[in-house]
């Protein structure tokens, strides 16, 4: 399986990074997990917010691999449980879906033209999360979605 995390804007903090770097490492016996940051666009150079939609959602959309199964985190997705992600991207797999692409947009979310884009929208509940957190989640969801779907064990 590859999964491709695309992320807006960048990990300034440290601590982001190392917690990133832990869980990509141990997802490396499960699938081939690429992250790629989306650079963040200031709303004075795009002319406001709907620029910066705009010009990131172009960038997204770009970065996405060909034929990739595209799952966009958003608050309004449907929420699913660990188990109930784990079978999600076990289903995908099992009926030939190699790729699959997780986008998570900016402070502002994305565009329309990103949400057209994505096969789904899924949600880690109703909580926002700053952006750079959801990517740790996302990365800790996803390993414990491969222990789950190859049950083995995994701390509670």
């Amino acid at each position: 399986m590859n999964i491709t995390v695309l992320a807006v804007g960048k990990l300034k903090e440290k601590f982001w990074a190392q917690a990133c770097e832990e869980y990509l490492k141990r997802l490396k016996p499960y699938a081939r997990v690429a992250v790629r940051e989306i650079p963040d666009i200031n709303p004075q150079q795009a002319g406001g917010i709907e620029g910066v939609l705009t010009r990131e959602g172009e960038a997204i959309c770009a970065a996405i691999p060909q034929d990739s199964y595209v799952m966009l985190l958003d608050i309004k997705g449907t929420q699913l449980s660990s188990p109930e992600l784990a079978s999600r991207i076990e289903a995908l797999g099992i009926g030939g879906q190699s790729s699959i692409t997780f986008v998570i947009g900016g402070s502002d979310g994305v565009g329309e033209t990103v949400k057209k884009r994505a096969n789904e929208a899924v949600s880690f509940g109703r909580i926002t999360l700053p952006h750079n957190l959801a990517r740790v989640v996302l990365l800790e969801q996803l390993y414990r979605a491969f222990k789950i779907i190859r049950r083995e064990p995994y701390h509670k």
